[in-house]
């Protein structure tokens, strides 16, 4: 697969490069035609500058873009800014320029707009995050992904932009809310034992193949639950990786011979007042 990072450091920036540009040259070349990936990283001081140019600028070159399937905006380390201070916008229109395109991956929930998701062909909604809005949660509900297989979130913590409850996640799981989806993830979660309970006997994991609840603040409580689940036996896989079960609940799912990776035990003392999720900065 043809792929391509475009990204500016921060000396170019204040030396006038400017990510726009870079896909400007991008466009013009030949590998602007052929590319099938694309990668933004740091556009440029991601911390002030939102991600609205580079909307802009695919969008008017859409045309120059025809091979394009899989579109990434926002790779960047911590050294180059923080996840909860990458300011995005509104990325819908990447959806209506690119009818082809099969996957999108977001890193950056601060000021994220998601104001129309309809796309027949989108596999893939992936959204990176230390917090994320209940109203990017709701445009996800409410979006018409005909073809989504995967929907990966990671939901956050209040302090980082999650304003929302488990009454905003709920709707992700109705059954028929996207009929070819064989992967969901709600993790990176400060209410990860209350999406446990509400998923665990959900009628949607009966057409699940990978449950991915992991990177949150999951304990014995709803891990127990989702253990004692009918519906969960017929996973392929189960993500629970980085959570804050006993030792005792640990060894119990390693004895189940259920697909779960119950890797990465947190330390707590039963404090759920000092329980994080792993991306929370």
């Amino acid at each position: 697969m043809s792929e391509i990072k475009l990204k500016v450091e921060y000396d170019e920036y204040e030396d006038g490069k400017r990510i726009e540009t870079e896909l400007e040259k991008l466009a013009a070349s030949p590998e602007g035609a052929a590319l099938e990936s694309l990668i933004i990283g740091d556009w440029g001081q991601a911390y002030e500058n939102s991600s609205e140019d580079i909307v802009k600028a695919l969008v008017e070159h859409k045309d120059r873009f025809p091979a394009l399937r899989k579109l990434f905006i926002g790779d960047m380390s911590f050294e180059e800014c923080e996840i909860s201070w990458i300011v995005q916008s509104d990325l819908s229109p990447l959806l209506g320029a690119f009818p082809e395109l099969q996957s999108l991956k977001i890193q950056g929930g601060n000021e994220l707009v998601l104001s129309s998701l309809k796309h027949d062909k989108l596999e893939e909604l992936i959204i990176i995050s230390g917090g994320l809005g209940k109203d990017v949660l709701a445009s996800i509900a409410s979006a018409q992904l005909p073809n989504l297989r995967k929907l990966e979130l990671y939901l956050g913590v209040d302090d980082y932009g999650f304003d929302g409850g488990l009454e905003d996640v709920l709707p992700l799981i109705e059954p028929d809310k996207f009929p070819k989806l064989t992967y969901l993830g709600l993790k990176n979660s400060e209410i990860q034992d209350e999406i446990a309970l509400a998923v665990a006997n959900a009628p949607i994991l009966d057409r699940l193949e990978t449950l991915d609840l992991s990177l949150g603040t999951l304990t014995d409580e709803g891990a127990e639950v989702l253990l004692a689940s009918e519906r969960i036996k017929g996973l392929k896989g189960i993500d629970l990786h980085y959570h804050y079960m006993s030792e005792e609940m640990v060894k119990r799912w390693q004895q189940s011979g259920l697909p779960a990776d119950v890797s990465d035990r947190q330390q707590s003392d039963d404090d759920e007042d000092w329980r994080y999720p792993s991306i929370t900065e």
